[in-house]
């Protein structure tokens, strides 16, 4: 089957200083490889000779981060005469190109992994280099290769024909279908599989004397198939999985501690070097207990391991061996125990304790003074060891039943971290330890609560000489758990975040006189996740959530830094919730209040700004506060703020919220309001009406008397000129009409 080619570098186009094509040779964690001259002319070439005339099958690229090139081609040859050019392009046939990508989306931080399948048969193989892509790291346009790995068959394997028609035969014999593509690759004996161990990313995340290892476990496995013992091939098959993910640990600290060398900083390389020691040989005391390696096996070499020449897994070396199906075969979706377990105990093992938090740490490391007690090893549950026969231990003479062996979680510890937070996490890992870090990512919520009350306890009684870089480590290390667990939906998880977040603040900065940046680190830090969990659903944690954040801002050691406040007058989002818009002008309310605007971090400029933004808010309880906020401003500066409110008009007074302010305003300064002059006009208004009415009625009332004295006197009506004599009534003349 394809299986990795080593190869050794014949020549290059050039290379800077330090950066060698024979870099390409090694498969590490660690390996710089090539890197073109700076300002070099296009296309660079590296011709490679592999060790034998083969038949290729995969060829993979790791491109480096920033020093892209835009285009690869690949060529191959058959040989080469003893003066060769290498530049001669017609020496070679033209196999394709790969385009690779300018990273711009990742800000050029991450590596392309690029794999390409070909058919071609030879023993050269050149690649040509095309032109940089454009970034504001590469500034000397040069191109780099990471790694590069050629994965194939020996080209002159005659039985290859032969192995291809008895598998056929066999298949057919059982009825099975060869192009059935849910068989695919399923069986290692296929003559078209290519080993996982093979690829390019198993050896450069991985650490290579682990790698090694599993190599030889992947063997044994494959060795056990073939004899039919399927619970010992099980039990690697578990040991490989555990075994990559201890690598790619160990890789990760290899590569810390480089960059600690590369920064002089000889203490950390120190201490992370101590840290692979110890791990690595927990890791292997764990493997020997299960007789799953020999001391020959676990044997550290001096240098990094170059690429096997010929594969032990090759079909030139190996038949593969084709058994017949058996009925006691288990089933795939049986999934056998880890195999790393703890040390067993001195004394006899009784029954399961809770781990506490808080354990200490073993007195003989005093690098580690911060950490609790760690386990060995990190993504799954440890199983306690149990006695067992000595037979039962001897892989070659009994199989290992690994279900045998209890689940770490039976003993009331947290569950081990997934790899991907272990990844998250790895910076407070190194600092506080797994085993606390682990509780503190726990599904259950009273690990969570525990390993936060217990490294509360572990800061309080750090001693006051300690190294300040290591109190700083351990500051920010809390901080990120702290960070975490404020977002935790269980109220005594985010009530015992509160009590660390505030002991680190006012105790642990002041006993041990760090400065002032480490408590802008943690009020910077947490400020914002405590500001989203005042719009929590649950009203008890909103509460709890701004009286914090309240008390905070009062904190002698936070209050001069000013950092809250200008966090209150951030302009409110339009799809913000309800209840986050409402908390956050409460606590602008309350904290104005109490701080006022005089150094404090809140100014007439920026208060005055947020308050009129907030008038046009959605919610009513947002516009009602916000006016409150702008009256309360009123009474300190008071001509100031008509700067950033429109002109007193009747167009203004249309809207009912600057109805209200303006009338605010005037009840401060001791004016009538609009509706007080307006009831003093109606007021007056009603009083005239009221005179008026009167005085028409006393009038009505003269004529009433006026009519009955006229009534009284017109039946004896006298001559005015003429007194005590009657008038005579008029003559009537009667006359003829013309």
């Amino acid at each position: 089957m394809p299986h990795k080619i080593g190869f050794v570098v014949v020549s290059s186009s050039g290379h800077e200083d330090g950066f060698s094509a024979r870099e390409l040779m090694t498969h590490a964690p660690t390996v710089s490889g090539w890197r073109s001259p700076r300002f070099c002319q296009f296309p660079q070439e590296i011709v490679l000779q592999m060790v034998e005339r083969c038949r290729i099958r995969k060829l993979q690229l790791l491109a480096h981060q920033y020093m892209i090139p835009s285009k690869v081609e690949f060529y191959v040859s058959e040989s080469l005469p003893e003066y060769f050019v290498p530049y001669q392009a017609e020496r070679f046939r033209r196999l394709g190109y790969v385009s690779l990508c300018d990273n711009e989306k990742t800000g050029c931080r991450a590596r392309e992994l690029k794999s390409v399948y070909v058919d071609a048969v030879g023993q050269f193989l050149k690649l040509t280099f095309h032109e940089n892509h454009l970034n504001k790291y590469n500034i000397y346009n040069q191109v780099a290769l990471v790694a590069v790995n050629i994965i194939g068959d020996p080209a002159d394997f005659g039985d290859e024909s032969n192995i291809t028609s008895r598998e056929k035969l066999i298949d057919h014999y059982l009825g099975h279908n060869t192009e059935d593509p849910a068989l695919e690759g399923t069986c290692t004996g296929k003559s078209d599989y290519i080993s996982p161990l093979d690829d390019l990313a198993f050896d450069m995340y991985q650490d290579p004397e682990v790698a090694q290892i599993i190599r030889k476990l992947d063997e044994r496995k494959r060795e056990a198939v073939q004899k039919e013992r399927y619970d010992y091939a099980k039990k690697l098959k578990q040991a490989i999985a555990d075994l990559q993910k201890v690598g790619e640990r160990l890789g990760r600290y290899e590569v810390e501690k480089r960059c600690a060398v590369e920064k002089e900083d000889y203490d950390r390389a120190k201490e992370k070097q101590q840290q692979m020691e110890r791990f690595r040989s927990q890791v292997y005391e764990q493997l020997r207990l299960h007789s799953l390696v020999d001391a020959e096996l676990v044997r550290r070499p001096p240098d990094l391991p170059l690429q096997p020449l010929a594969h032990s897994g090759s079909p030139r070396h190996q038949q593969p061996a084709l058994s017949r199906p058996r009925e006691d075969r288990a089933p795939e979706s049986l999934r056998a125990e880890p195999f790393l377990q703890e040390k067993p105990p001195a004394r006899p093992l009784g029954p399961p304790q809770p781990a506490t938090a808080d354990q200490a740490p073993p007195a003989a490391d005093p690098h580690f003074r911060t950490h609790l007690q760690a386990v060995p090893y990190d993504e799954r549950p440890l199983p306690a060891t149990r006695k067992q026969p000595v037979a039962a231990l001897e892989p070659a003479k009994s199989d290992w039943d690994s279900s045998e062996a209890p689940r770490g979680a039976a003993t009331g510890e947290p569950e081990p971290l997934a790899e991907k937070a272990l990844g998250e996490a790895s910076a407070a890992v190194d600092v506080l330890g797994e085993a606390l870090v682990a509780g503190a990512y726990s599904k259950t919520w009273s690990y969570r609560e525990d390993a936060l009350l217990a490294l509360c306890k572990q800061l309080m009684q750090m001693p006051a000489g300690a190294p300040k870089e290591e109190l700083k480590n351990v500051l920010r290390a809390s901080i990120f758990l702290v960070r975490r667990a404020v977002r935790d939906l269980v109220t005594p998880v985010f009530q015992a975040s509160l009590k660390l977040l505030k002991m680190i603040i006012t105790q642990y900065i002041p006993k041990h006189k760090l400065s002032k940046l480490e408590t802008a680190h943690c009020v910077e830090r947490t400020i914002p996740v405590l500001l989203t969990r005042t719009g929590d659903s649950s009203a008890r944690l909103r509460v709890i959530a701004s009286n914090f954040i309240q008390e905070m801002a009062l904190f002698k050691e936070v209050r001069s830094l000013q950092i809250i406040p200008p966090y209150l007058v951030q302009p409110l989002k339009a799809n913000s919730s309800a209840h986050l818009a409402m908390s956050q002008m409460d606590l602008l309310a309350r904290l104005l209040r109490d701080l006022g605007t005089g150094n404090t971090g809140f100014t007439v400029d920026n208060v005055m700004k947020f308050s009129v933004s907030a008038l046009e808010h959605r919610v009513y309880e947002v516009r009602e506060t916000a006016v409150r906020i702008i009256l309360d401003m009123y009474k300190q500066h008071r001509a100031f703020i008509l700067e950033y409110l429109p002109p007193d008009d009747n167009t203004t007074r249309k809207n009912v919220l600057y109805k209200t302010i303006f009338d605010g305003f005037a009840k401060i300064d001791g004016r009538p309001t609009d509706a007080d002059t307006k009831a003093q006009k109606k007021a007056a208004t009603e009083e005239a009406e009221k005179r008026k009415k009167e005085e028409i009625k006393a009038l009505q009332g003269q004529l009433a008397v006026l009519s009955e004295i006229q009534a009284g006197v017109q039946p004896g009506k006298v001559s005015a000129s003429f007194p005590g004599r009657r008038c005579r009534p008029p003559r009537q003349t009667h006359g003829r009409l013309a």
